[in-house]
C-alpha cells in the first residue's frame, strides 16, 4: 500500500514503511475535533479535583458518564451483505445522493463486551468509498489477524469512524456509512476527493 493510501487512523501505530505520513494526519482539519476532544479528550487527559466545600454543603452528586456528541443513525441492512467473519467484506456501491448523517447497520451481533463512549477498541476494518464500494484501505490486506486501536469517540480516528462502532459488541461486524464532513472534510486526503462520503465495515475485536 502507498503512502498516499488515507487509513481512518490519524496518528501512527504500525512502523510500516510508507505509512507513517499518511497516518500522521490530526483532526485539527476538520470542524468537529474540537467536539471529540470535548468527548474523551487524550488518554494523558487527567481530571481536575473538585473544590473543597464546606460541611454544611450537600454531597456531590455523581459524575456522569462520558457522553458523545454526535450520534449515529440506524438503518436497515440491505440483502447479500458480507456476514462471515472469517472473510474479508466487500461493499456493493450506492448510487444516488449520500446520506447527510452517520449512518450505520449491524450485520453480526456480538455478543461479548459492548463499546461505548470511552472504550479503547481494537477492530479489523475496510474503507470503500460511497459510490462506487471501491476499496481504499483495509486491515485484511495486512493480514487477517490485523488490528486497528482507537477510542471509541475520541481523537486519533477521522470523528465517523470514532463514533461509528458505539454500542457494538465484540464478535459483531457493522457497516458504517460516514457523510464527508465526518470523513476528511473538505481537505480529503491521499486518493480520497474533499468531502467524499466512505463505508466502513467493521469487526469488533476487544473492548477494554
Amino acid at each position: 500500500m502507498s503512502s498516499a493510501t488515507p487509513s481512518p487512523t490519524t496518528s501512527a501505530r504500525r512502523s510500516t514503511p510508507g505509512r507513517t505520513a499518511s497516518l500522521a494526519r490530526t483532526l485539527t482539519a476538520l470542524a468537529l475535533a474540537t467536539s471529540l476532544a470535548a468527548c474523551g479528550g487524550s488518554d494523558d487527559e487527567q481530571v481536575a479535583a473538585p473544590p473543597a466545600e464546606s460541611a454544611s454543603a450537600e454531597p456531590a452528586a455523581a459524575a456522569s458518564p462520558l457522553e458523545c456528541p454526535l450520534e449515529a443513525t440506524e438503518v436497515k441492512a440491505p440483502a447479500g451483505v458480507s456476514s462471515a467473519l472469517d472473510t474479508k467484506p466487500t461493499v456493493t456501491g450506492v448510487s444516488g445522493p449520500a446520506p447527510t448523517e452517520l449512518q450505520y447497520f449491524d450485520i453480526v451481533e456480538g455478543d461479548g463486551d459492548e463499546a461505548v463512549t470511552g472504550s479503547q477498541v481494537t477492530v479489523k476494518y475496510l474503507g470503500a468509498f460511497y459510490d462506487s464500494g471501491k476499496e481504499f484501505d483495509s486491515s485484511w490486506s495486512r493480514g487477517a489477524d490485523e488490528t486497528l486501536p482507537f477510542g471509541i469517540c475520541q481523537q486519533g480516528v477521522i470523528p465517523g469512524f470514532a463514533v461509528g462502532p458505539s454500542g457494538m459488541k465484540v464478535g459483531g461486524r457493522r457497516q458504517i456509512i460516514i457523510p464527508g464532513e465526518l470523513a476528511y472534510g473538505a481537505a480529503g486526503q491521499g486518493d480520497i476527493p474533499p468531502n467524499a462520503p466512505l463505508v466502513f465495515v467493521v469487526d469488533l475485536v476487544t473492548v477494554n
